[in-house]
């Protein structure tokens, strides 16, 4: 793709298996980098990794060449065997099915990055369910407020 120029950042982000408190403190440094190293093997840029015991936001620099669904399906199965492989935990790890991907301007990125790197301080004030609902809330008010080609979007959370 010679000459093709593309800023598409992308925030994943994904949660341990019965969302349990798997991914201890132990382990989490050497794991995010593991995770930063699976995307720039995959060619795409890591810009911010980071989590709590239960869950991991990921920021992307995306190649348009590289699917959201192939990254996530390699960042969860090579961390997941990574994980399985050190013996870190004595029970067999795994992350739940699903993600969410959200895509990002660069003039978000400060607040952004912030967020990421401040997991721990952030969820001393609200769960990640709490926090994931919140969002995705928020996108569903978003767009039910925006009325495109004269269809409405209906949809309900939880």
């Amino acid at each position: 793709m010679s000459g093709t120029f593309s800023q598409i950042y992308i925030q994943y982000v994904f949660a341990v298996k019965g969302r349990e408190n798997m991914i201890k403190p132990a382990f989490q440094e050497e794991l995010y980098k593991y995770i930063a190293g699976i995307v720039e093997g995959k060619e795409q840029k890591s810009l911010a990794v980071n989590g709590m015991q239960d869950h991991v936001h990921v920021l992307v620099g995306l190649r348009p060449a590289m699917k959201i669904s192939d990254l996530i399906r390699d960042i969860k199965n090579n961390s997941c065997n990574f994980i399985n492989d050190k013996g870190f935990l004595k029970q067999k790890f795994s992350w739940q099915e699903g993600y969410g991907a959200f895509s990002y301007s660069q003039s978000n990125f400060g607040n952004l990055i912030d967020y990421i790197k401040n997991q721990k301080e952030h969820h001393q004030k609200k769960t990640f369910k709490q926090e994931y609902m919140a969002f995705l809330k928020s996108l569903i008010f978003h767009l039910k407020r925006n009325i495109c080609l004269n269809f409405m979007i209906e949809v309900r959370l939880m």
